[in-house]
């Protein structure tokens, strides 16, 4: 299938540069000239200007500026720095369109020409370098590239168009943010609900449409408390250091012990900090943990073998009952496993092979386990279709020495990226609109 139209720009958003009117031709080429004209500078703004979670202020302005000139109706801050666009365009499903905006407290060592050198204050009050360490600058940018290109062919598709900026998918809490504040009462529920990640490990314009898109996230604090005592004499205290250690090493048991062997699952400790001297021992060590899976069972095994390791370790160690270690799960950096719809994947994986032909796809291993707040978009009890695919960024002669996400390190090819995604997005959501 290929999607044909004209496309008339007559004005973006303040900063942006005014974008030509294009002759007739296919999708393809209209987003190429699109990407030429305003979607190369767009990526290359938000790339330089990464703003935390919770935090993205003027992205979401940015962004919100962008989708309003081309005539939705914008509405911004909700649930935070959420931005949320409607388009009517006749009786017909509603597809929404999510991409995230946030970026990490990594300072940026990419080499590129407009890598990040930003700080902002985070949430927690502390200022920290910032970059677009997982690539959700390419995600706004196609948001951009998609809101046009469906906004110019409001002759070949009937139904309404939900274009969602969403704040802190990197603390995976924006969605629920953004839900709580009434996303699916203030504005039109979604019939469909789509989204997609670029990712450094697939060869750069492809397009990866799994059944599971994301593991379950779950943010774990353990405080483990000790008794202080001089460094020299440690006979006269507890040590919390030494507690913790055992207790992060004992925790990958409950990976490798607990749960059925052709279950995935992680427990990573990714910080730790205790103590203040060398000889001084300290009465507390603060250890920061990230828990995946993608079944519901496995995860509450992951979480309550937390709690037995920590008691347990400690309990052996000698710590007193008032002093056991505090394991806190958090409320709000949880998500569950994202699962695509499987008749929409059908639909979808139908409507890119017709577009694109079949040698646009690929099927590859996993190779980690990321979490996706868009999850609680898509719940069961939402009764929403919701489907998460993935855009290759990288070259495939550099795939295996390419960085990881969430490196100082990562870069991805943006145009290929933002090209490939904004086209899929497009040639997905009118196959929903129409029901072909």
């Amino acid at each position: 299938m290929k999607l044909r139209a004209f496309l008339t720009i007559s004005t973006l958003a303040a900063g942006a540069a005014i974008a030509p009117a294009y002759a007739e031709g296919d999708l393809s080429a209209d987003i190429d000239a699109d990407y030429k004209a305003n979607l190369g500078s767009l990526f290359d703004y938000f790339h330089r200007n990464p703003e935390l979670s919770h935090r993205e202020f003027k992205t979401a302005e940015r962004l919100a500026a962008e989708i309003r000139a081309l005539g939705y109706d914008v509405t911004e801050k909700v649930g935070g720095t959420g931005v949320v666009a409607v388009m009517k365009n006749g009786a017909g499903p509603t597809v929404m369109i999510r991409a995230d905006m946030d970026g990490l407290p990594v300072k940026e060592d990419s080499g590129l020409s407009y890598a990040s050198v930003a700080m902002q204050e985070d949430i927690d009050g502390e200022t920290k370098p910032v970059m677009h360490a997982c690539g959700h600058d390419t995600h706004i940018t196609s948001l951009v590239g998609t809101a046009r290109a469906l906004a110019a062919r409001k002759d070949q598709w009937k139904g309404t168009l939900v274009l969602i900026g969403q704040p802190a998918e990197e603390r995976v809490s924006g969605a629920r943010d953004m839900l709580n504040d009434g996303l699916y009462k203030r504005f039109p529920k979604p019939d469909y609900a789509l989204a997609f990640h670029v990712a450094a490990d697939r060869p750069s314009g492809k397009i990866e449409v799994p059944l599971v898109a994301g593991s379950s996230a779950d943010s774990v604090d353990i405080i483990v408390h000790g008794v202080g005592a001089h460094g020299a004499s440690p006979n006269k205290g507890i040590d919390p250091v030494l507690v913790a250690s055992q207790i992060v090493v004992s925790l990958q048991s409950v990976v490798s012990r607990s749960i059925d062997p052709l279950q995935p699952g992680v427990i990573t400790v990714g910080s730790i900090h205790g103590g203040s001297k060398h000889n001084i021992i300290g009465d507390k060590v603060h250890l920061q943990l990230t828990v995946r899976s993608n079944d519901p069972d496995v995860r509450l095994q992951l979480l309550d073998g937390i709690d037995r390791v920590a008691a347990g370790v400690a309990a052996s160690m000698g710590v007193p009952k008032k002093l056991m270690p505090e394991v806190i799960r958090s409320t709000s950096e949880t998500t569950p496993p994202t699962v695509n719809d499987a008749a929409t994947v059908d639909i979808l994986k139908a409507a890119f092979t017709d577009h694109f032909g079949p040698e646009m796809l690929v099927d590859m291993p996993a190779e980690g386990m990321g979490a996706e707040d868009f999850a609680y978009f898509v719940t069961p009890e939402t009764g929403v279709k919701g489907v998460y695919f993935v855009v290759g960024g990288t070259p495939a002669k550099d795939l295996k020495s390419a960085p990881s996400h969430h490196s100082p390190f990562f870069k991805v090819e943006p145009e290929p990226a933002i090209k490939s995604a904004t086209e899929a997005m497009v040639v997905g959501a009118m196959r929903l609109f129409n029901g072909e």
